[in-house]
């Protein structure tokens, strides 16, 4: 099984998981040069609200968007955005991503932000 199997094998099982709670989902998606995220309903599946180093009001905040301080500006914008349509708490959905740089510094982010997981 090579990396990308893998991690997209864990992503099923987490993904899984969480659909048997039923609540909202945090996902978190990386690349080497971007960083997103998405908040989808655990209700319907759909996209509540989402953000990228690609939305403009991200881009003003950073200078390089593949490191981890644009991925603390995702989380704290997420939180923001997420808060502002009524979800207070989700569940942290890595993408089968180990959970440090980037994806642990969006996280601790959005949670400092007032995002509860």
């Amino acid at each position: 099984m090579d990396k990308k199997s893998s991690r997209l094998r864990r992503s099923r099982r987490t993904r899984a998981r969480i659909a048997t709670l039923g609540v909202d989902r945090l996902a978190v998606h990386r690349t080497p040069r971007h960083t997103y995220a998405q908040v989808f309903s655990g209700e319907t599946g759909s996209v509540v609200v989402a953000t990228s180093t690609l939305a403009a009001e991200v881009r003003k905040l950073i200078r390089y968007s593949g490191n981890v301080d644009a991925a603390a500006v995702v989380g704290k914008v997420i939180a923001d955005k997420a808060k502002k349509a009524g979800i207070e708490s989700v569940a942290f959905d890595r993408s089968g991503f180990k959970y440090h740089g980037r994806v642990k510094a969006l996280a601790d982010a959005a949670r400092e932000n007032g995002l509860k997981f």
